[in-house]
């Protein structure tokens, strides 16, 4: 193994009632749709990419408005998780600051630009987080998006640290093996590796 790749939302902390909040905020200010998110909603959303959640959440939108809604919404959302940091995971920190002396780590995730610098800050994880690439930079599914962090990086047999099914199917198109954080959001039946709590992540690999 040769590195170590973390998806965000369910497995490095819980930020949907932040974006929740964020979101009705840039919602109630710049349209007039009668939408109000909560967790419930946000948490089937998260692990999508971006272009789905618009799908989903503006469908009677044309699609150009529908683009520039989401980004109005992404612009409050970073902005607001700056000052109002999501729920961190027990343990997220300080595992990822000793998995980082034996291991390269990144971050793949769906999310927007701006996104994981505001996740790494907020968990205080920036200086031990080798890159990271999201469906805001590069526009193109979970495993294409592993995969392109992969070839920048040279490596050839990480792992990845998910909470959804979406994470195994990328992780399969991506060739590498996926672990399944079963406190997340998501479910994978079929996943042969798991972890009940981030720290667990110390006994498999220290």
């Amino acid at each position: 193994m040769d590195g170590i790749i973390f998806d965000i939302d369910g497995t490095l902390w819980d930020s949907t009632d932040s974006v929740a909040a964020s979101w009705n905020r840039a919602i109630q200010e710049n349209t007039n749709l009668d939408l109000t998110l909560n967790r419930e909603i946000l948490s089937g959303l998260f692990g999508k990419t971006m272009t789905e959640i618009g799908d989903i959440l503006f469908p009677d939108y044309p699609e150009e408005e529908r683009a520039r809604l989401l980004d109005i919404c992404f612009s409050y959302e970073n902005k607001y998780l700056a000052d109002h940091p999501g729920s961190i995971y027990e343990g997220v920190a300080e595992t990822i600051r000793s998995l980082s002396e034996k291991y390269p780590l990144f971050i793949v995730s769906n999310c927007q630009l701006g996104y994981v610098e505001v996740t790494m800050k907020g968990i205080g994880i920036k200086p031990y987080i080798k890159d990271h690439l999201c469906f805001g930079e590069t526009q193109v599914s979970k495993g294409e998006t592993l995969l392109m962090l992969m070839e920048r990086n040279g490596l050839k047999s990480p792992v990845y640290i998910g909470d959804t099914q979406g994470d195994a199917d990328a992780c399969e198109h991506a060739g590498i093996p996926f672990i399944f954080a079963e406190y997340g959001f998501g479910d994978v039946p079929k996943a042969e590796v798991r972890i009940r709590d981030f720290k667990n992540l110390k006994d498999m690999f220290l």
